[in-house]
């Protein structure tokens, strides 16, 4: 594997820093503001991405690449890494056809469960799917428009899957809500819901499933999905919900 520790690269405001070697259980990426204070990319980083209804999106993993990175949420600073299960690093069954990452400063509360769907929270940042033609990169911090959401039920828990489009990307002008992804990207919504319902199930599991019939539901929705995971990171931070899942707050 290549070591890509002590380099710096900019993205907006935030830098990011790989230490230790890609595909180890040391490699770590950690993030810095222009000022050069360690922050953490789940707290320090503002969900919205200014004043146009932009937000900014943390890229995990970058489209076409199968190692499974995901926000230490558990560890001082919350630094990416590659999941680990049963002791072994998680890779995908096969590649990932999109940008995946998170939105900062949001969270699927475990304490509640969701009226509509049943179901309650991952314990997890919010999902994002960025669906632009370019491979962004690992710990890259990018300016995205939301368009849609997919309500994903893994194992029982609700996984929100927010989709997105980088605003630097070609057809971002052209794409505003999900039946411009139709347009724009025909078939590509299919092909999200069957990779994220199918991607289990070479490891013997089953799909998992989807909530209000399997829709992508519109930029409205996602809207809303937003401010509400967001209220109930604010809550986790600020101390009115006890941080029962021993998450880092810093």
């Amino acid at each position: 594997p290549k070591r890509l520790g002590g380099v710096w690269r900019l993205f907006s405001t935030f830098k990011s820093e790989v230490a230790g070697e890609a595909e180890t259980t040391d490699f770590r990426i950690f993030f810095k503001d222009s000022s050069g204070n360690s922050v953490s990319p789940w707290h320090d980083i503002p969900l919205k991405a200014g004043s146009d209804g932009t937000f900014n999106f943390i890229c995990e993993i970058p489209k076409e690449t199968s190692a499974k990175m995901e926000v230490a949420t558990d560890e001082n600073l919350t630094p990416i890494k590659q999941d680990i299960k049963k002791g072994n690093l998680r890779f995908y069954p096969y590649n990932i056809n999109w940008n995946y990452g998170l939105f900062p400063q949001t969270w699927e509360d475990p304490g509640h469960i969701d009226k509509d769907c049943e179901v309650a929270g991952d314990n997890d940042p919010v999902d994002v799917v960025e669906i632009g033609s370019t491979q962004l990169d690992m710990g890259g911090v990018y300016k995205v428009k939301v368009l849609g959401v997919y309500a994903m039920i893994d194992d029982g828990e609700l996984d929100w899957k927010v989709i997105t489009i980088n605003v630097d990307d070609p057809k971002a002008s052209m794409v505003n809500n999900v039946a411009d992804i139709e347009k724009e990207f025909p078939g590509e919504l299919e092909k999200i819901l069957i990779w994220f319902r199918d991607y289990k199930m070479p490891d013997g599991k089953p799909q998992n499933k989807f909530g209000y019939d399997n829709k992508c539901l519109d930029k409205d929705f996602a809207l809303k999905v937003i401010d509400e995971t967001h209220a109930f990171y604010n809550k986790l931070k600020s101390g009115a919900r006890e941080n029962t899942e021993e998450l880092s707050l810093t």
